[in-house]
């Protein structure tokens, strides 16, 4: 998440949350309607509710035709009209230049069907981003890597009888409890011990779990992390090996100061051998594999990352695109990586200096201008396979650092504004895309790095900028 809480009770997009309470009662009503009507669940299902399988058979019944699928969701008007500049700037730059948000904002908005820029206020002016460096490490994991890459966790033999390792590869969602309580499809120790007994010779107790971190490099956080960083409730140390994101516990909002040995107790616990010795150590050379376990693929732990700005994950993701670039494994390896595949997808990242993969670090400085670049060449597929990252922005009034920033609006629809946040003392950010009222497809940025406000004020702002373009037919 961003290092201080993203959430407030400002508004964006429409009064979704009544929305959806609406649609589950109307659900319910129909369920109701065709059980009372003497339509079973399982005849509306397709399948047996005694569980047998197949469901029964109805003597005269026939399955309708179905015709061609169609899409779920209308395509955006390919004549929705561009709105007019100057009405742009008379309503969006009272708001970037009042009091909420500060000397030092900028903004950008852009068309994405023609590149044109529709406002801007010192939107090549450097800044520190924030949590909004998470939109070009996900740019680069899905340019640099294969979206469907899985990252692997292994387990193999030990130097010695009873000593296995648990071999790091950079997943931090491996999870505790199956299933995992924080991260959808993230593999489970409890599967990798079940491999691990089957593999160890019958009855052979495990006394020692060692755990190889090794595949990461260089300190454990970054240049420009405050001291209370990590460990904290939105970071931990950046380790190759870890369970739930590095937390203390399931679920749990407090992470880890010692990630790499909460593994390595994790999958001593699963083995039936709470009591055994843990410590770091790495894999002797040449090591017989007892188990392994995937996380879900490259393009899901993207959308986790962004969606709920997880810095641990971020970080993890920036490593795998150090390591497929041929760079260490460490934050200067990694944020260097970013850069380069950023560059090499076409990206202009002259003005981009990082520190870290997750914006976390305050030596991080780059523009509005590449934020709205790297949206919009998402948005219209220039960026190559970056279109994934669409999936993982915040919708506002309805999920991740977003779901509270815009129930009530009865001024835009809902889903209309998807935007990432970004959050440090003084620095508050929104970059994303947003649909405005009469069908026309925006990518907007807006940074504040001088705001003295406070958070609720400052959101509010960034809120009203966002609900501003989707109110505007502005043309």
């Amino acid at each position: 998440m961003d290092s201080i809480s993203s959430s407030g009770s400002t508004v964006v997009t429409a009064n979704y949350g009544r929305f959806r309470r609406r649609m589950a009662l109307g659900i319910v009503a129909l369920v109701l309607l065709l059980v009372g009507g003497g339509i079973g669940l399982g005849v509306l299902l397709g399948t047996d509710p005694g569980g047998a399988g197949d469901a029964a058979a109805v003597p005269g019944a026939e399955l309708p035709r179905l015709g061609e699928a169609e899409p779920a969701l209308a395509a955006l008007s390919t004549d929705a009209p561009v709105p007019d500049p100057d009405v742009l700037s008379t309503l969006l730059t009272p708001i970037v230049t009042g009091p909420a948000l500060g000397p030092g904002t900028t903004a950008q908005v852009v068309d994405v069907a023609t590149g044109q820029v529709l406002f801007e206020q010192d939107a090549a002016a450097p800044l520190t981003p924030a949590s909004t460096v998470k939109l070009l490490t996900a740019a680069a994991a899905l340019t640099t890597l294969d979206p469907a890459t899985r990252l692997e966790t292994r387990v193999v033999g030990g130097a010695v009888p009873g000593e296995v390792v648990l071999v790091g590869g950079g997943d931090p969602t491996l999870s505790r409890t199956d299933p995992s309580q924080t991260y959808p499809d993230a593999p489970t120790m409890a599967d990798l011990a079940t491999q691990v007994v089957a593999a160890l010779p019958a009855g052979t107790p495990v006394s020692r779990v060692v755990v190889d971190s090794s595949l990461f490099s260089g300190p454990l956080t970054a240049s420009g992390w405050g001291p209370g960083d990590a460990p904290s409730s939105y970071a931990a140390p950046i380790t190759a090996t870890a369970v739930d994101g590095a937390r203390v516990g399931p679920g749990a909002v407090a992470r880890s100061g010692q990630p790499g040995l909460d593994a390595g107790a994790a999958l001593a616990d699963a083995l039936g051998a709470p009591g055994a010795t843990v410590v770091l150590g790495q894999a002797p050379p040449g090591a017989e594999t007892l188990g392994t376990v995937q996380s879900a693929p490259v393009s899901r732990l993207v959308e986790q990352a962004l969606s709920m700005s997880d810095n641990v994950l971020a970080e993890a993701l920036a490593r795998q695109v150090a390591l497929a670039r041929g760079e260490a494994a460490s934050f200067e390896g990694a944020a260097q990586a970013v850069v380069d595949a950023l560059d090499d997808a076409g990206l202009d990242v002259s003005g981009v200096t990082l520190a870290d993969g997750s914006g976390l670090s305050r030596e991080n400085v780059l523009t509005a201008e590449v934020l709205t670049d790297l949206i919009s060449g998402a948005a219209d597929g220039s960026l190559g396979n970056a279109s994934g990252l669409l999936a993982g922005l915040p919708v506002a009034g309805y999920d991740g650092t977003l779901a509270d920033r815009g129930d009530d609006d009865p001024a835009t629809a809902p889903g209309t504004v998807r935007a990432k946040t970004g959050t440090l003392l003084g620095v508050h950010a929104l970059a994303g895309t947003v649909v405005t009222a009469e069908g026309r497809l925006l990518a907007f940025a807006v940074v504040a790095d001088e705001a003295t406000s406070s958070a609720a004020a400052a959101e509010a702002a960034l809120d009203q900028f966002a609900a501003t373009l989707a109110a505007c037919g502005c043309s």
